[in-house]
Parts: C-alpha cells; sequence; structure tokens
C-alpha cells in the first residue's frame, strides 16, 4: 500500500495527463516532483501548485529519490529513456505509466529492466483535446476508466499497488488486462474511432463545414482535433490490432452502402436497432 507520508511520486512527462496525475496525487497528500524537458512547464507546475519540486535535467540525486515513477511519454521515447536512465532510479521503485499501447511496450521495458525495480502497464482512458501541463486537471481523471496491464513478470503486491494509483486518483472502473487484450481493444474502441474522425474532416475540402454543421458533426468529429505526432506513433505500434479493427468497420460500413445503393430499407432499420441498443450501455445514468 501506498503511503502519503513516506511515498514520494515523481512524474516524467508533465503534459496534460502528467500534469493531471500530479493533481491528483498532490490533492490525495503525496509529496510529487516532475521531470521533463520544458524549464516553463516545471515553472508553471510550481507556480500553480501543480508539483512540489522539479527539474527539467535528468539529475541522478533528484531522481533516486522517488519510491513510485508514473512515464507520460510517447511510447517510444518512453523507451528510450528507460533503456538510457534507469540506472538513476531507486533500487524497489515502482514504475507504471499512462501509454496508449502496451504489447510494443509493456514486453520491451520489462525485459531490459533492473531486476530489482518493477514497471506495471497501465492506461487512463481521460483526455482532452488540448494539450501541455496549463490544461491539466484532477478533475479529467474522476470517474474515468483505468486499466492495469501486467504480465507474469509482475508481482501481485506491485500489480494491486498500480490498481491503488488508480483509486487514489479517483477513476471509476479499474480493469486489469494482458498487454494482447488491451491492445486489441483499444486498437476498436480509440484508435479506430480517430481514424474515422480524421477520415471524416478529410472527406471534404469546403471552407465552409462550420457554418453549416450541426451537433452531430460537431460531436462525431470532437476527437479528430489530434496530436498528430502522438497519434500517429500509436497507430503504428499497434498496427495489426488496429488493422483488423479498420477492416471490420470497413466491412460494416460496406453493408450500409450497399443496402443504400439497393434500396434495402429493411436492412438498414436492423443495423439502425442493433446500434441503438448497443449504444444505450454506454449512456450515464
Amino acid at each position: 500500500m501506498l503511503d502519503r507520508n513516506k511515498d514520494r511520486i515523481l512524474i516524467v512527462g508533465l503534459g496534460l495527463i502528467g500534469g493531471s496525475y500530479a493533481q491528483g496525487f498532490r490533492r490525495a497528500g503525496f509529496h510529487v516532483g516532475a521531470v521533463t524537458r520544458s524549464r516553463e512547464s516545471i515553472d508553471y507546475a510550481l507556480g500553480n501548485g501543480i508539483i512540489d519540486s522539479g527539474t527539467n535535467t535528468l539529475d541522478r540525486e533528484y531522481i533516486s529519490g522517488f519510491d513510485v515513477i508514473v512515464f507520460s511519454l510517447y511510447p517510444k521515447t518512453l523507451l528510450s529513456w528507460i533503456r538510457d536512465n534507469q540506472d538513476m532510479i531507486k533500487p524497489g521503485a515502482l514504475l507504471t505509466d499512462v501509454t496508449g499501447v502496451k504489447c510494443s511496450v509493456v514486453y520491451d521495458i520489462q525485459r531490459m529492466l533492473r531486476n530489482d525495480i518493477e514497471f506495471v502497464g497501465a492506461h487512463p482512458m481521460a483526455g482532452r483535446e488540448v494539450y501541455g501541463v496549463q490544461n491539466s486537471s484532477a478533475d479529467i481523471l474522476k470517474d474515468a476508466n483505468y486499466i492495469v496491464t501486467p504480465t507474469p513478470a509482475n508481482t501481485p503486491a506491485a500489480i494491486e499497488t498500480c490498481r491503488e494509483i488508480g483509486r487514489i486518483l479517483g477513476f471509476g472502473r479499474i480493469a486489469t488486462l494482458s498487454p494482447e487484450e488491451h491492445d486489441r481493444m483499444i486498437g476498436f474502441l480509440s484508435q479506430l474511432t480517430h481514424c474515422i474522425a480524421i477520415a471524416l474532416m478529410n472527406s471534404h475540402e469546403t471552407e465552409h463545414l462550420a457554418e453549416y454543421t450541426g451537433d452531430s458533426f460537431r460531436d462525431l468529429t470532437r476527437i479528430a482535433r489530434i496530436n498528430e505526432n502522438m497519434w500517429s506513433e500509436l497507430f503504428l505500434m499497434n498496427k495489426q490490432a488496429l488493422l483488423q479493427e479498420m477492416d471490420l468497420f470497413i466491412d460494416q460500413i460496406t453493408r450500409i452502402r450497399e443496402a443504400v445503393r439497393t434500396d434495402d430499407e429493411q436492412l438498414l432499420r436492423q443495423m439502425m436497432l442493433k446500434s441503438t441498443r448497443r449504444r444505450i450501455c454506454f449512456d450515464k445514468k
């Protein structure tokens, strides 16, 4: 169990999610530090009470003073950070992350990691269409879904501590999936939906869409305002799962197209009824 009076939390990568984690931990009474490249982000976080301490340099003495490290980095950056800097981490520390892909990250980290520290993957299903610590808030984590992705290399104690992090930060549902299950599910629930939104926004070149559109288009394309660097990396690192989900979607959109082409009103109604039944379970009470 984490001890507010003893355990110190380090956030590596102080952006939107990293800053939101920092606020959540501080609200719960933990000492929170941060390492990020931007001095401006550190100064902002210190000035606004988001962190207790921070640095934009790789300071061995500083990093070795923390018991739990949360990595809020792009997947490839996370892998290189662990490879190059794990010698700065104190023995017995628990490492976790917020990364949106797991198979291409978790196993590589566990293979390269020292045997006196442990990494348990995790993924907060939360975010906004804005970036940076200036837009962070612990409230975006409240009641969101949180997925822990352990492997056989993890100890029960570390897995439970990672789940405890979800409870401390106020997540609503805490699930446990293997990295493989996570990547299949996220390929459908997150990455495919972003692909659809991107495709919609690339489908028409008119400059006057905003003058004509209604709520349905705005709602469906909300996530098309996207960080191209991060999401292109996520798509490619989960390529096989995402391609499978894209193929399934193409099959369904092709069914709808064929029903419209052939005036098959019965099929259209059947598909609409099925979608309505399935969508109801997502409506918040």
